[in-house]
């Protein structure tokens, strides 16, 4: 838990929407509705019937996607072999966020963890081949905190210290 005062979610204006191309967008939406608790906020049907724009809310921001259309030169993670990108959502709670996803059927990339840079992360796959880091705010550093935070995880590292002697420092 996040020490008193500390705001477990950043306070940050989205001026920027992530937009992701998926294969099968309706169980996509339905995935990251039960996954992650998103609002589904529009949904436009192409020509086709399949589904051309969609909104999704997740708290204060939101997500676009569509289908996959090699046609049109739209490629889902899973025609690429592999995620371009990570979306970073912040959640009040990471480990039930990450439990959730887990039981909704997202795969484990890193186990929940406390971060150098204030956060409680982890990381997992949905479904759809795109990448969800989750986290839980529970320190608030300066960009001086961090660094000085990197660079003593950096010379741990390089001195042959493993992963958890490192995060027990």
């Amino acid at each position: 838990m996040p020490p008193h005062g500390v705001s477990k979610l950043p306070a940050v204006p989205m001026t920027l929407i992530a937009h992701i191309i998926v294969r099968d967008a309706a169980r996509a939406i339905d995935f990251y509705r039960r996954a992650f608790g998103a609002e589904e906020v529009l949904r436009l049907a192409g020509p086709d019937g399949e589904i051309a724009h969609a909104e999704l809310r997740f708290g204060d921001a939101m997500l676009y996607l569509n289908e996959e259309s090699p046609a049109d030169n739209e490629h889902s993670p899973e025609w690429l072999g592999g995620a371009a990108a990570s979306l970073h959502l912040y959640v009040p709670d990471v480990d039930e966020a990450y439990a959730r996803a887990l039981a909704a059927g997202a795969l484990p990339r890193t186990r929940v963890e406390d971060m150098f840079w204030g956060e409680r992360y982890g990381t997992v796959r949905d479904p759809f081949g795109h990448e969800w880091a989750l986290a839980t705010r529970v320190e608030t550093l300066s960009p001086a905190e961090i660094r000085e935070r990197a660079q003593r995880l950096m010379e741990s590292a390089a001195a042959g210290a493993t992963t958890e002697e490192v995060a027990g420092a």
